[in-house]
């Protein structure tokens, strides 16, 4: 691919280079030496920044993959016999090559189909009525896992996370919210980070900072730290505890310190509503989802698709089990998307559908 172009990339947040503060935060711990494997002052501090984040007391673990953050925190609390309850493309479900199972131990997910992306109560009350009833011959109900955003690029209203998590809580499961992109879904509900989990009933987040501008930084946060009993253990068994911790813990505190994390997101979501904004004045052009966050869904004519592949422009052509007319892509934006290939894609759309 030209060189010239290469930084046109929509096909992922994670193409993206590390922004500045957090590298600049990498290389300020980059200085002499520290205890090892989490007894630094930097993982001390998190702790402390993360509870004045959510509002309340929470524990925090490092990883350094979204895959490991959902897999050991689904591990902590759903049994190799039980069910975690999800959307059908879920990340655990399409894109973890069965890590959830591998470390749940057996865990099987079971995933509910919604156009949005967005499960709801009755489907999970429908799933373990027929676990009941099934008794000993079903797997038990574990867990309900959401992500926020979701795999469409939409987010979950408040009320629907309390809804779901009501429901649940009824039921005995622990709500895991997939928050990769959680960031991006706070910023457009425009709430504070408790109103967003624990106060509407998440139980555990996987709170991504890899996809919105960090090299290598997730973390599995408890609400309630009496979950996260031996959870240490846990990621150390897994692989996860890094011995020089602290140049993770450092990504996150730059992360969540002062407010980058937001101001990170609601440049990714503003790229992302103007090229919504834009495509919805392309001939022949179809949105497929609301733009909640920083993930556009659009059906495009294939002359059109092709054309814009011919120009270097780099996205994923989607796929769809109902594909609508034309093609269906997919267009991610992040903090370093600049306006200019904002406008370059929109210009080349528009020119390519008048041909």
């Amino acid at each position: 691919m030209n060189e010239e172009f290469v930084s046109r990339n929509f096909k992922s947040d994670n193409v993206s280079s590390v922004c500045d503060p957090i590298m600049a935060a990498i290389n300020a711990a980059n200085s002499g030496s520290a205890p090892a494997y989490g007894g630094d002052d930097f993982t001390r501090k998190l702790q402390t920044v993360a509870s004045d984040v959510f509002g309340t007391e929470v524990a925090i673990f490092p990883v350094t993959t979204g895959t490991a953050a959902n897999a050991l925190a689904l591990s902590q609390c759903v049994p190799p016999y039980g069910a975690v309850y999800c959307h059908e493309t879920a990340h655990i479900v399409t894109d973890e090559c069965s890590a959830p199972e591998f470390f749940t131990g057996g865990a099987k997910l079971i995933g509910f189909p919604a156009a949005d992306g967005k499960i709801r109560p009755e489907q999970v009350a429908a799933a373990v009525a027929y676990a009941v009833d099934m008794g000993v011959h079903h797997v038990k109900p574990g867990a309900v896992s959401l992500s926020q955003a979701t795999e469409w690029g939409t987010v979950y209203e408040l009320g629907e996370v309390s809804a779901l998590a009501a429901t649940a809580k009824r039921l005995g499961l622990p709500v895991h919210m997939d928050g990769a992109r959680f960031a991006n879904a706070l910023v457009h509900l425009g709430c504070t980070p408790a109103e967003a989990t624990w106060q509407s009933g998440v139980d555990i987040l996987s709170l991504g900072a890899t996809k919105n501008g960090a090299l290598c930084a997730e973390a599995v946060v408890f609400f309630d730290p009496a979950r996260a009993r031996d959870f240490e253990r846990r990621r150390k068994r897994a692989g996860h505890l890094w011995s020089k911790q602290r140049f993770v813990s450092a990504q996150l505190l730059a992360y969540l310190e002062h407010g980058l994390w937001l101001d990170n997101a609601r440049h990714a979501n503003a790229m992302a509503s103007l090229l919504a904004e834009g495509l919805s004045h392309v001939p022949g052009a179809s949105l497929l989802q609301s733009v909640d966050a920083n993930e556009v869904f659009v059906a495009l004519p294939e002359a059109t698709v092709a054309a814009l592949e011919r120009q270097e422009f780099a996205f994923y052509r989607w796929p769809l089990s109902a594909p609508p007319a034309g093609v269906a892509i997919r267009l991610v934006t992040s903090y370093a998307t600049p306006r200019a290939h904002v406008d370059e894609f929109l210009a080349a759309a528009h020119s390519h559908a008048r041909t």
